[in-house]
């Protein structure tokens, strides 16, 4: 089993599995976050963000989609290094066009650019969030007799502020449905659908999957920088 995991296969098996995990955690982070355009009074999105806050579960799981990001990050930089390393000559790029997209050919620098977006995101919002003593502290509202933190103001105060910023977010989310254009269907292959007509299948669905991620983290900032927020 160890010589398994540690081959070529095992490990990208286990990248697949860690970018199956990561992608669940989209689908929920994008859930949320659609709440900023659903209600603007953002009672939705407070009540969202201080659920996910305080729920032990939640808790829980957030040190181990810490670990799986690392983790995926690490794997992905192993396996592209050891890919390179044996093929020292590179392919005829005519050749390596027709047989495989852009997106697969560039899902490491792909993935380089969606890591770049998440840190400039982690900075503006979750560190606020979490460590609120240390950068700028966040206005306490009460929605529901409830008193929480008004995570609304500080998310939709910096696209409203920030025009860099909104379209760095669309970039991000572009950069982020590229690199699931392949490796949506690639992780499913990975683990066991690795035939001709689950890959067609597979690829067409990966492809709406990554259009409707990629636009609904997209719509989000546009929808502030129009104003349709007022």
């Amino acid at each position: 089993m160890s010589n398994f995991l540690t081959s070529s296969i095992g490990k990208k098996m286990l990248l697949s599995i860690s970018g199956l995990f990561l992608i669940a955690f989209l689908c929920v982070h994008l859930a949320l976050n659609l709440l900023l355009i659903v209600d603007n009074s953002g009672e939705l999105f407070n009540i969202g963000a201080h659920f996910m806050a305080t729920n032990p579960i939640i808790k829980i799981v957030e040190p181990i989609l810490a670990i799986g990001f690392i983790f995926h990050i690490v794997l992905a930089s192993i396996l592209t290094l050891q890919n390179r390393g044996a093929r020292p000559i590179k392919y005829d790029r005519r050749s390596q066009a027709g047989n495989c997209t852009w997106s697969s050919r560039n899902m490491y620098i792909l993935g380089a650019l969606v890591l770049i977006f998440l840190v400039i995101h982690l900075w503006n919002f979750w560190w606020n969030i979490k460590f609120p003593s240390l950068g700028t502290p966040l206005a306490e509202t009460i929605v529901d007799g409830v008193k929480m933190e008004n995570t609304y103001a500080l998310v939709a105060g910096l696209f409203q502020s920030s025009v860099i910023y909104c379209l760095l977010y669309i970039l991000g989310g572009i950069f982020l449905g590229l690199h699931l254009t392949h490796g949506f269907w690639s992780a499913f292959q990975s683990i066991g659908f690795s035939n001709q007509i689950w890959r067609k299948r597979l690829e067409c669905v990966a492809k709406i999957f990554a259009f409707i991620i990629a636009a609904g983290f997209s719509i989000i900032p546009l929808y502030f920088m129009l104003g349709l927020a007022n």
